[in-house]
Order: C-alpha cells, then sequence, then structure tokens
C-alpha cells in the first residue's frame, strides 16, 4: 500500500480556526441583498392598513391591523408562494391568540400578580414552542410579544377587537404576494432561483478545488442546498421513483437530484485537494444561466426525436477532459447528468425524490428537555421582570417583558449580542424618532413613516439585531403616537425599560443560566456524528452502496454538518467562557466535515473503481466517530488539532484510510506542529 499522505494541523488564520476576536465577529453586520419583494409587500400592507384606519375613523383598528402586517413581515421570504403562505399561516394566529390572552388580561384588570403569573405561563408555553424548529420559534415569539403588548397597550372597543383585526394585516402581506396571473419568467420563480444559485456555488466550489478557501466554498454551497430543499415544491408521497410527469415542479426536483449527485463528487475532491480544469469548473455557472432561462424547466430548449435529440439554446457542453481518477469521473458523469436534465432531457439519475417529514416529530420535540430548559429560562427571565414592573413606577411597562421576548432567543443568534444590540439600538432608534416627530408631522406623514421603517425590517433583520432594533423602536413609537399618546412622552421611559429587559436578560438569562455549549453545540456534534456514520454504512454496505438512499442520507450528514458549524459559528461570537468552548469545539467540527468529503470519495473509489471496502478500516473510522461522540456526551473537546492536506489525496489508496489517519490526528490530542 502507498504511503500515507502527509496531513499537518490547521495553523492559524484558516478558515478552520477562529482568527477574529468575539467582539470583532459581534459587531459586523452581514451584508445581505436586499430583499425588494418583502420590503414593497411590507410597506404596502402597512400602508392600507393605516390608511384604512384612518378613514375609518378607527385609526385604533388600524394600529393593530398594522401591528399584524409587521408580524407577517417578520415571517415573510423570498420564495413559493405555498411555503409563504404556511409560513405565515402559522405564526400569525399565535400571534392573534397572544393578543386575545393578554387583551383579556387587561380587559379583566387583573393585579400585578396575576399579570405576572399569566404571562410567566405564556412565556413556558412561548419557550417550549420555539425550541420545536424555525415555525415554532417564530410562533412562539410573537405569541409572547402579542400577549405582552395586549397586556398594556390601549385596547380598542370593545376589547376583542385588537386579537380580532391583527390576523387582517397579516392577510394583505399575504395576499400582495399572490402573483398576477399570466406568464412570468422563469427565473422569477424562488425554486428556479435557487437551483441557479446552488450551480454557482458549485462552480465557485470547483474553482477553489485545492486552495485553502476551498472549506469556506463549500459551507456556501451546503447552505445554498439548505434553501433549495426548503423551497422546493412537494411530491406525491409513497412513489419510488415514479416516472416525472411533465410539469416544472417535477422538472425542478430532477434537476435539483442532478445536482446533489455533483455535489458528492465535488466535496470527494475538495477532500482529495484536487483541481479541475478551468474549463470543467465553469460549466456549473453555465448550467446556472441555462437555468435562469427557463430551459429544462419549460420544456422545448432540446427536443426528443427518436434516437437523436436536437440541440437548443439550453445545451450546456461539458468538456472531454479525460478525468483520471474515481472522483473526477464521478464528477464528470454528474455533471453530464446535470446537463442533461438542464436542458430537458431525461438522466439516469440513480436517486429517489426526497423521503416525507416525520409526522410525529413536533410531538416528541415540544416535550423534549431541550423544550422544557428554554421554557423555563425564559419564564423566570419574564417572572423577574414582572416583578420589577410591580415594584417599580414604570409606564407602560408591558415594554420590558416585549424586549425580554426578542432578546432572549437563542436559535436567532448570541444572546449577550442581542442584548447589547437592543439597548443600543434603541438609544439611536429613540434619537431619530425625537428628531422626526419634533417636526410635528400629521397623521399621513406618520402612515409614510411607519410604511418606510416596516419597509426596511426584512433587510435590517438580516443584516444585524442592532439595526433591526434602530428601525423597529421608531416604528413601534410612531405607531403609539397614531393610536392617540403621546410619542414624544414615551421615549426616555422606553429607554428605561429596554435597559431593564436587556439587563434581566444578561443576568438570569445568560449569565446565571448561560447556553452552554453542552446545551446547543454538543447535541448537533452528536447529530453531525450519527448522520455521518449512517452515511458511511449506506456507502460501504457488502452488496454495494445503494444511491436511491444514499443520496438522502449523505444530504442529512451535510445538512447536520451545517447545523454543528452554524452553532458553533455563533458561539464564537459570544464573550469567554462561552466563546472559548466554541472554539474548543471547531476542530471537531472541520474534522466531521472532511470525514464527509472522505465518504464521498470512498464513495467514487466503489463505484468508478471497483474498490472494495477493508473492515480495518471502516472499523477504525466508525471507532473514531463513537469516541468524538462519546468526548461531547462527556463535554471533553478532543485537544488535538484539525488536520488538512499538503498535497493531493493518492487515488490508489483508500480513503477512508487517510480519513482514520485525520481522525486520529484530532483524536490523539498531538499538539500542532
Amino acid at each position: 500500500m502507498p504511503p500515507s499522505t502527509p496531513v499537518t494541523p490547521s495553523a492559524p488564520g484558516t478558515p478552520n480556526t477562529p482568527g477574529t476576536p468575539w467582539w470583532a465577529r459581534a459587531a459586523r453586520p452581514a451584508r445581505p441583498p436586499l430583499p425588494w419583494a418583502p420590503m414593497a409587500r411590507a410597506a404596502l400592507a402597512m400602508a392600507l392598513a393605516l390608511a384604512a384606519g384612518l378613514l375609518a375613523h378607527r385609526v385604533d383598528l388600524g394600529v393593530f391591523a398594522g401591528l399584524g402586517a409587521m408580524h407577517a413581515t417578520m415571517n415573510d421570504r423570498v420564495e413559493p408562494v405555498r411555503l409563504r403562505a404556511r409560513r405565515i399561516a402559522s405564526s400569525v394566529p399565535a400571534s392573534a391568540l397572544g393578543m386575545l390572552i393578554g387583551s383579556a388580561l387587561q380587559h379583566a384588570q387583573v393585579g400585578a400578580l396575576a399579570l405576572g403569573a399569566g404571562l410567566t405561563v405564556t412565556a413556558f408555553v412561548s419557550g417550549a414552542l420555539s425550541a420545536t424548529g424555525p415555525r415554532g420559534s417564530a410562533a412562539g415569539l410573537l405569541l409572547l410579544v402579542s400577549a405582552t403588548l395586549g397586556s398594556g397597550m390601549p385596547l380598542p372597543h370593545p376589547w376583542w377587537a385588537a386579537a380580532a383585526v391583527l390576523p387582517a394585516g397579516a392577510v394583505l402581506v399575504l395576499l400582495l404576494g399572490v402573483p398576477l396571473r399570466g406568464r412570468r419568467a422563469p427565473g422569477a420563480d424562488p425554486g428556479v432561483r435557487a437551483l441557479a444559485a446552488v450551480y454557482d456555488a458549485l462552480g465557485r466550489m470547483l474553482a477553489d478545488l485545492g486552495t485553502p478557501q476551498g472549506s469556506a466554498s463549500r459551507q456556501v454551497l451546503t447552505a445554498r442546498l439548505n434553501q433549495l430543499q426548503d423551497v422546493l415544491p412537494p411530491l406525491p408521497r409513497h412513489s419510488q421513483d415514479p416516472p416525472a410527469p411533465d410539469t416544472a415542479a417535477h422538472r425542478v426536483h430532477t434537476m435539483y437530484r442532478a445536482a446533489l449527485a455533483a455535489t458528492e463528487a465535488a466535496t470527494g475532491l475538495l477532500w482529495a485537494w484536487r483541481p479541475v480544469p478551468p474549463e470543467v469548473a465553469a460549466v456549473p455557472g453555465l448550467l446556472a444561466r441555462a437555468v435562469e432561462r427557463g430551459t429544462g424547466v419549460e420544456r422545448g430548449s432540446a427536443v426528443e426525436h427518436g434516437t437523436g435529440v436536437e440541440r437548443g439554446s439550453g445545451e450546456v457542453p461539458v468538456p472531454d477532459w479525460a478525468p483520471d481518477t474515481p472522483s473526477r469521473q464521478a464528477l464528470d458523469a454528474a455533471l453530464r447528468a446535470a446537463a442533461a436534465t438542464v436542458a430537458g432531457r431525461e438522466a439516469a439519475l440513480g436517486t429517489a425524490p426526497a423521503p416525507p417529514p416525520d409526522p410525529w416529530r413536533l410531538r416528541v420535540r415540544l416535550v423534549s428537555p431541550g423544550a422544557a430548559r428554554y421554557g423555563a429560562r425564559l419564564a423566570l427571565c419574564i417572572a423577574v421582570g414582572a416583578a420589577l414592573m410591580a415594584a417599580l413606577p414604570l409606564s407602560r411597562s408591558y415594554w420590558v417583558p416585549m424586549t425580554i421576548a426578542f432578546v432572549l432567543k437563542p436559535d436567532l443568534g448570541s444572546v449577550f449580542l442581542r442584548s447589547v444590540s437592543r439597548a443600543v439600538g434603541t438609544v439611536v432608534g429613540v434619537a431619530v424618532t425625537a428628531a422626526v416627530l419634533s417636526l410635528a408631522p400629521g397623521p399621513w406623514a406618520l402612515v409614510t413613516i411607519a410604511a418606510l421603517c416596516v419597509a426596511l425590517l426584512p433587510y435590517a433583520t438580516a443584516a444585524h439585531y442592532g439595526l433591526n432594533t434602530v428601525v423597529m423602536t421608531p416604528m413601534a413609537l410612531v405607531l403609539l403616537q397614531l393610536g392617540g399618546q403621546d410619542g414624544t412622552a414615551e421615549f426616555w421611559p422606553r429607554v428605561l425599560d429596554t435597559v431593564l429587559a436587556s439587563a434581566i436578560v444578561l443576568l438570569f438569562g445568560h449569565l446565571l443560566w448561560p447556553e452552554r455549549p453542552r446545551h446547543r453545540i454538543e447535541p448537533r456534534l452528536v447529530s453531525a456524528a450519527a448522520a455521518l456514520k449512517a452515511y458511511l454504512a449506506s456507502v460501504v454496505r457488502q452488496d454495494g452502496p445503494d444511491p436511491r438512499s444514499e443520496v438522502w442520507l449523505r444530504r442529512t450528514a451535510y445538512r447536520a454538518l451545517a447545523d454543528a458549524r452554524a452553532e458553533v459559528e455563533q458561539g464564537l461570537a459570544e464573550p469567554p467562557p462561552t466563546g472559548r468552548h466554541a472554539a474548543e469545539w471547531l476542530p471537531a467540527t472541520a474534522a466531521l466535515e472532511r470525514l464527509s468529503g472522505a465518504v464521498a470519495a470512498f464513495a467514487a473509489q466503489r463505484r468508478y473503481g471497483g474498490r472494495v471496502p477493508e473492515r480495518a478500516e471502516v472499523e477504525r473510522v466508525g471507532r473514531a466517530l463513537d469516541e468524538l461522540t462519546a468526548a461531547a456526551r462527556a463535554h471533553r473537546p478532543p485537544t488535538g488539532a484539525a488536520a488538512r492536506p499538503t498535497r493531493p489525496h493518492d487515488p490508489s489508496r483508500s480513503a477512508l484510510g487517510r480519513a482514520a489517519d485525520e481522525l486520529d490526528t484530532l483524536l490523539a490530542g498531538r499538539p500542532p506542529r
């Protein structure tokens, strides 16, 4: 057997090491593209809701309808209408229920103790619901936020009308996103755009093969695949790869499955540190442009005639480049299959449609220890806030529990960062609002300001939580002004309430009850290791790999790895000790990511090299995964360094053998050389 390819630990400054201080990571804003469609929907829905209230002389109802538009905007995305409707429909009812609970407590004129108890119970339910996933998180947040608003805001007559009109604003946001009848450009479909983004990311990764930028490109590609998987239209269940009907949905699914095969081959080449010719790396970009033009989504660019194919504008040529390793052969075959699907021709993909979700997952996660822990944590902070509200003369103190609900959301980012950003953002937002309201604008000018603020909300939310607060604070104060209150009188009480709520979260939700790595990072790593083990078992089956199930085991593993990486990156933005613990788990995360590439490379060796799995190598990798899983469950990060190659992998040697060497380097605890 040839000697092992040398492996050296990652050096500081590489993508696998946290070379940036935590405070710099926390303060650095993202630079997302402007989501023009959600921004326009948000502005128009808010303006229509408030204008209807002004014209009907019931601006109090218009304000609550505007709140519904804002809550729907918080859950609006650039995605197909069915997904937008499902996302908004799962969150806005929780908002209306919360508003009904808060309004009932205020209408009953309950005492401070009963009000605090009611909000605390709502907070526990909200926290438990938030731990079930992204949609549960959105619903849980709006449940508690609306309950706090209903308990303190001036209510319309009758008191229950606030909860009744709140969904009206959300319906406006939803209806404004329904496409008009008529033929749309294929590139306007969110699924098609997401597919093109996948191919663009794949081309970027192929261009970065054999360079230090390859790992970062792989992470971007995984994120694009996750987004595409989320926006794909569903296919009929209980079907085993049926003949694809002539519909755009099935053709996009087929092209997606072809992209998955190309991703596996590219991941194997990334792990092997082996580049491809530039003309090959350019093929995915050409496929992305063909997808955007609608080729393959709309039949007609390539029409089959007997045994021949009429070439059209969708034909993307794949160069004859004589691939010389199994992984390169796998990439060549995958790119040719992808080009066929994009051109509207059938290709032998050997995969099956995605399996349907588990209907019991929500029920299991709702009663999980993580859900109960977060629910108790949120309830404690709300209870402390309620006690201080009763003890201190706070004006409109519903702002305190509302701020706690927004800040104490660890699934949305660093709690420490959100606490500090909320306080600073509120001060800036109050200053901006003071300057605007000092000009004494009329009601229609206030409607325009509120519409402008809610239009900026989708971008601000994606960029930085501090910017999100700067946008939301003026909008809230303007709505109060429209509702008949003196907005200028609310300036400094809002700053005091925000600082108090942020301090409660920092003390009781962060310092005394921190979200430690064993609560978020380590469970993600355990899940990723288990998914990788299942993927490996499918590849090394004695009777040969089963591509139909292997593709989704691989997709599950890659998605679990992306979740683990996201948790580690979030932890790196926290101050010590959380940031230090996250940095200790970063090498293990990088090792698992590289193992996924090794398994992909070995899958190519089996298909195109005829290699038979060696039991000793498989057992070594399995033992290393078990050891890493045991270390995560015991809260003991490996002390070794993540390994990186210094030259391309020898294709005559098993990829699993080198993967086992890399894992041994990590688990042996040898210091970096």
